[in-house]
Order: structure tokens, then C-alpha cells, then sequence
């Protein structure tokens, strides 16, 4: 059975809940409970580790949950941790159908899709699942690639210069285009920057609002490179202590990341780094600032790559294109990994 125009809204719904709850350890999910009619009955969402699941919260604001349809951001898990498992309170509540959009890749908390069909209620999987999947992206690719989800950011001329012939770069876009960036740098749980970039720039890595006040959230700022750290620089006044290694070996550092409980990696280091990166097949995700400038000469916004030939060419999917002023802001991720 494909999911109805009611179970699509409740779904926008559900994913608006999810975003309510703390981004970490665990998924933002959200649920909405749906009569045989249409009618929301109930929502919940995850409010963070040990609480109660986004289907057992709905769940608990009602007791006409018999004959439900549950619709849910992710797959309703089958362990038990800190909490039940989902699917057996969904079945024990009588719900009659479940519909949800990603598939829980978790080892031990996958399985509940199965569980519910086993036990007679009808399920509906990936609907609006590309919305979760952007919802999720973070916390997805720690789970399937145990590493934190990289995005790779770069501003550029029209011509694809990320600074003129003698160096200078600031400011290829606008201030549009720049509070864009810091907003996502607050999102972010590291922001990474090479030797070079930090030596030659001296950038804070810090996360400012448009009047220079910090964000709430500042992202562990981390050097790549072997250079030392000038003690003067400003990265040594960043409100969270600076975290160097060589970079000689970009996925242990994704590693050691991901086991201090970062997630989000956002990697601001000039074209060297970002092209490293992306070399490495290490980016999910790319944002590309286009300003309607044209510098010439061969500073480019991203060097070898590791593509030889156009046969080679790393393909990429594009998520949205948004204006920023007068800059352009370019979402793209690898191709194999788009809409699912």
C-alpha cells in the first residue's frame, strides 16, 4: 500500500518533530499517530538518550492508538537499551499500519520493519525519505561508514579562483554568503583548517552571529600540518582548545573524531585540504560559494583530485542551489549517494 496524502503531511510533520530533539549519540525522530480517518491523534519526538523514543512518546499521549497508522522518521527500532524496543510497543498498542522513511542501519537496533510485518501490521518504508536522509545525514554516515560526516567548503570566482595571483582573498562573496557560512560552522561539531590556511589567514574557526557575537554551539577547532602553532594566533582564543595532528592520514583523524562524539566535520581549510579530502573520497558532502567575480591567473579553488581523465571524473549529485546576495551557494554531494 503507498502512503496517502495524510501520511505524507504527517510525515513533514514528523520530520519538523524530530528537529526538536538534540542532535548526538542518538537520531532526531520524530512520530505522529494518524486515526483510520486521517486525523492526528498524537505526536512525539526523541528528547534525547535514555528518554523515550519518538513512537513510544506519541504512543503516551493517547489511548486510541488501536487501528493507528504510526508514521515515523526512522525505522522503528527491535533492541532493547536504555529503552524498549519500538516495534513491540507499537504492536502491543494495536497500531495497524507504519510507515516511516529511513531503514535504521544500526547492527542491533535494525529489524524492526521485519518484527512489524511478522506481527501483522502493514509497513510502508522510505517514504520523503530523501528530507530524513538530509534530517539524518550526519548520524547516518557515522553509522554506516563509522566515521563523522564531512563537508567540504570552498568560495570561488566565477572562474573557479578561491583568491587573485598575489594571494588575497577576502572577501571573494558577499556578507550574505559569509553568515551562511558561520550559521553552518555552528552546526558543525569540528571545523578543520590547515597549517597553511592558518598561517597565512589566521582565522579565528570560531562561529559568529552578523554583529560578532558567538553562537552558542562553537565546533572544536582542528589544525592539520606539522607546523607549530604560533602561540599569538587566534585560534589560541578560540573558546575550545585547538586540536593538531599531521593530517598525514585523513581517515584516522576522521576516527579519532568521531571517538570524542563529533558527527559533523566542516572542513575550511583552502584548496589543499579541501582537495585532499575529496581525493581521499572522504566528502559527503561539498558547498561551493560562487561569487559573480572573475579573478584569472591560477589560484584555483580545488587542485589534483585524482581524476586523470574525464572517465575519472568525480560525479556529483546537486542537492539545491540557493542566492545569497549576489552569490550563489552550491549543495552537492556524490552522486551515488543522493536521493534515496
Amino acid at each position: 500500500m503507498t502512503a496517502n496524502d495524510a501520511e505524507r503531511q504527517a510525515m513533514r510533520r514528523a520530520l519538523e518533530l524530530a528537529e526538536r530533539g538534540p542532535r548526538g549519540i542518538n537520531p532526531q525522530v520524530g512520530a505522529v499517530l494518524l486515526s483510520p480517518t486521517g486525523d492526528v491523534i498524537a505526536e512525539g519526538w526523541h528528547r534525547g538518550a535514555g528518554t523515550p523514543h519518538a513512537e513510544v512518546d506519541a504512543l503516551a499521549k493517547t489511548d486510541a492508538a488501536r487501528g493507528a497508522t504510526a508514521v515515523v522518521t526512522l525505522e522503528p527500532c527491535n533492541h532493547t537499551g536504555r529503552t524498549g524496543p519500538c516495534s513491540e510497543a507499537l504492536i502491543a498498542a494495536g497500531v495497524a499500519r507504519v510507515v516511516y522513511a529511513v531503514d535504521d542501519p544500526g547492527e542491533h537496533s535494525s529489524g524492526g520493519a521485519e518484527r512489524l510485518r511478522d506481527a501483522g501490521v502493514d509497513v510502508d518504508a522510505g517514504v520523503l525519505a530523501e528530507e530524513a536522509e538530509d534530517l539524518l545525514a550526519s548520524w547516518l554516515t557515522l553509522q554506516r561508514l563509522g566515521r563523522p560526516h564531512v563537508t567540504v567548503k570552498w568560495a570561488q570566482s566565477l572562474d573557479g579562483r578561491a583568491a587573485a595571483d598575489d594571494g588575497t582573498s577576502q572577501w571573494i562573496t558577499g556578507p550574505d554568503a559569509r553568515a551562511d557560512v558561520h550559521r553552518r560552522r555552528a552546526e558543525a561539531d569540528a571545523i578543520v583548517v590547515g597549517t597553511g590556511t592558518l598561517l597565512a589567514d589566521d582565522p579565528a574557526l570560531t562561529a559568529r552571529q552578523a554583529d560578532g557575537t558567538l553562537y552558542d554551539n562553537q565546533p572544536i577547532p582542528v589544525v592539520l600540518g606539522a607546523r607549530a602553532v604560533p602561540s599569538v594566533a587566534a585560534v589560541t582564543r578560540h573558546p575550545r582548545p585547538y586540536f593538531q595532528r599531521s593530517g598525514d592520514d585523513l581517515a584516522a583523524v576522521l576516527a579519532e573524531l568521531g571517538g570524542l562524539g563529533v558527527q559533523r566535520v566542516f572542513i575550511e581549510g583552502g584548496p589543499t585540504l579541501a582537495s585532499a579530502f575529496v581525493r581521499a573520497g572522504l566528502a559527503d558532502e561539498i558547498l561551493a560559494y560562487v561569487a559573480p567575480v572573475l579573478l584569472g591567473g591560477g589560484r584555483l579553488a580545488l587542485g589534483d583530485v585524482g581524476v586523470g581523465t574525464i572517465a575519472q571524473a568525480r560525479r556529483l549529485a546537486v542537492a539545491s542551489i540557493q542566492t545569497l546576495g549576489d552569490d550563489l551557494l552550491i549543495v552537492a554531494r556524490p552522486a551515488s549517494e543522493g536521493a534515496s
